[in-house]
């Protein structure tokens, strides 16, 4: 009986235990429980992603995705346009142009082919952008793709898609932009003042003002029906989250969606820019540029294939593929992933030269994929003559050549990816005798057969250029040391 007894005894303090520590593992709405998170391997193995720019703004493809902005903004390009093809804003509103919004050639199916075949591994399209147009079906507005426009639940499409072909499912939301996105409406006589479109145009007040409880609550609440009803693994927000008044909503939004990811048992992520969340609490992601060396922690650059609209635009120039991938590899180098964007015509078609920027991408990283995918940083970043872009909204203006090297590793392997095709001898210092980086006991030519002339000098790890080289654009030297 004693020994029954004690039995009880043990199992009852050993599921105390456990329960204490389930309940430890739970995220609070605090910074320093949030700084706890852990980015989960399957991002930090991924590496490459796209972004999708798809809505309403497609229509007008005038400008940018900013387009229901700056309509509304008196004296602007758009304005103008908008007076001139469609009449007076108070005639012919952005709202007007959802009617247009078909969508009618949307094929997820196709979609996820393409992004696969461009060797990305997640996939994160917009659910709503600033304009408050929701591209998934939603109980809190009207204003949306189910029941508006293409008629269709393009989230809920695209997520069933993309986990259908093995791909990871994320997805952004710029809700919280709304709240000022269209005050330029209010200003003169525009479909903005008319209170049958007061839940659709929003608050639409002033940048500086401080966004009221309502609307903050509304943030979270669409949020969360997001994350209930589609379970993303990656989580996008934009720069405005930073506002003072949000950070009890930022703490608790992520709190919930990290113990979401503990109920799912998949690693989440969060994607914030600037300040918005203290280091180690989130993912760091920097738009349309990139960091100067190694990041710790992980990081991630949004950029877009287009250059001037994330969004479908007439007139748009487009990034080529040689562009993407040796830049990719430079983030891949810093300890980042690289979150690509397209924007796809209203009629749901993605244009020529973004598919031909892909499959450029894709193409490269079917030969050279293992010195990206599932690698991490060496103890440098890189060497060579071409100085790095380092910031936000910092492009690649010099392009890289055969002479920068960028480094990745896995396990004992080191990847040297020259950024460009030699045509003379690689010539890589950091690996030369003297530097103490190891000896090297082969060099081989990822993607390829052919054996390679190389000599491990005291300045330098020289490589002979061959004739052939297994791709376009980066070459990828795979390295092993003498033990």
């Amino acid at each position: 009986m004693k020994k029954c007894f004690l039995f009880f005894v043990v199992l009852l303090f050993f599921v105390c235990i456990s329960l204490k520590t389930l309940a430890q593992e739970r995220y609070q709405a605090t910074w320093e429980s949030l700084k706890k998170y852990n980015t989960p391997e399957w991002f930090r193995d991924a590496k490459f992603g796209i972004f999708i720019h798809w809505g309403v703004y497609s229509v007008p493809a005038f400008g940018s995705e900013w387009y229901p902005r700056q309509m509304y903004q008196q004296g602007t390009d758009e304005f103008k346009h908008q007076v001139a093809t469609y009449g007076p804003q108070s005639k012919f509103g952005y709202k007007d142009f959802i009617l247009m919004f078909k969508g009618e050639k949307f094929n997820p199916e196709q979609w996820v082919t393409l992004f696969k075949k461009a060797g990305a591994k997640y996939v994160v399209p917009v659910a709503e952008h600033h304009d408050g147009f929701a591209m998934y079906k939603t109980a809190l507005s009207k204003w949306n793709a189910f029941e508006m426009g293409p008629k269709r639940d393009v989230i809920g499409e695209l997520a069933a898609e993309i986990r259908k072909q093995g791909l990871i499912f994320g997805l952004s939301s710029h809700r919280i932009e709304h709240w000022f996105f269209m005050n330029g409406g209010r200003k003169f006589e525009s479909d903005v003042l008319d209170n049958k479109y007061e839940d659709f145009y929003g608050p639409a007040r002033e940048e500086s003002e401080t966004p009221s409880p309502e609307f903050m609550n509304d943030w979270l609440l669409r949020n969360a029906e997001l994350i209930n009803n589609y379970k993303p693994q990656l989580f996008w927000f934009d720069w405005w989250i930073e506002q003072p008044a949000m950070d009890p909503y930022r703490k608790s939004f992520a709190a919930s969606y990290y113990n979401k990811g503990l109920e799912w048992n998949k690693g989440v992520v969060l994607n914030y820019k600037n300040i918005s969340f203290p280091d180690g609490a989130a993912v760091l992601d920097l738009e349309r540029g990139k960091l100067a060396g190694i990041r710790q922690l992980p990081w991630q650059t949004d950029d877009a294939i287009g250059n001037n609209s994330w969004g479908f635009a007439d007139g748009n120039t487009f990034k080529d593929a040689k562009y993407v991938i040796t830049n990719l590899i430079d983030i891949v180098s810093k300890n980042g992933n690289l979150l690509l964007n397209i924007g796809p015509r209203p009629d749901g078609t993605i244009t020529d030269e973004e598919t031909q920027t892909l499959l450029g991408t894709g193409k490269w990283l079917e030969v050279n994929g293992e010195a990206i995918y599932g690698t991490r940083p060496w103890k440098v970043f890189g060497e060579g003559p071409t100085e790095s872009a380092s910031g936000s909204f910092a492009d690649q203006k010099k392009p890289f050549t055969a002479k920068d090297i960028r480094f990745t590793s896995k396990g004992d392997i080191l990847y040297a990816i020259a950024l460009g095709v030699p045509a003379m001898n690689t010539s890589i210092k950091l690996l030369g005798i003297k530097t103490g980086n190891g000896k090297i006991a082969s060099v081989d030519l990822v993607g390829s057969s052919e054996k390679l002339s190389w000599s491990q000098q005291a300045d330098a790890l020289m490589i002979k250029p061959i004739k052939n080289y297994p791709s376009e654009n980066a070459v990828v030297y795979k390295i092993n040391f003498k033990k």
